[in-house]
């Protein structure tokens, strides 16, 4: 599972589709309607936060916006509706690792995404996220140390 702290507009097709499929998964767990992902590392801010529901329901609008965009049908039905908007605090640390963990997938996957955002320097947050400084979130897994070393390179 892989709740991106990175502006929607970023990933291919596979991504976003991914990120909707998780982000409802995600919101399953946090409803308790679920068994399985309960202690995943993904969900701890939403977990943390005082308004997880409300939380996890403002980052799917935001999935949903930019899905709707692209002209994909995603059901919005299926997003609980949050009855206020504040933003959650994410480091730059992470934004900077989760940045250079998807330039690594689109390289692979999508070398037309990969070439036009390889040029950016500090992309966007998802919309409910507001940069902090820091290191990365302590509840990330890192995948790997390529990432890591990689990571001044999208700077």
């Amino acid at each position: 599972m892989r709740l991106w702290s990175l502006h929607p507009r970023y990933l291919d097709p596979q991504g976003l589709v991914a990120l909707w499929r998780e982000a409802l998964l995600a919101q399953a767990v946090l409803r308790g309607e679920t068994r399985g992902y309960r202690n995943h590392p993904q969900l701890e801010r939403f977990k943390n936060h005082s308004a997880p529901l409300t939380a996890l329901s403002l980052y799917l609008k935001y999935v949903h916006a930019e899905a709707e965009a692209r002209g994909y049908a995603f059901d919005k039905s299926k997003i609980r509706a949050a009855k206020r908007h504040f933003v959650i605090p994410v480091t730059s640390g992470q934004v900077e690792y989760e940045w250079a963990h998807l330039m690594s997938k689109l390289r692979v996957r999508n070398q037309e995404l990969y070439k036009k955002w390889k040029i950016i320097d500090a992309p966007e947050p998802h919309p409910l996220f507001l940069v902090c400084a820091g290191e990365i979130e302590p509840w990330e897994r890192q995948q790997s140390e390529s990432i890591s070393a990689n990571q001044s390179r999208y700077r």
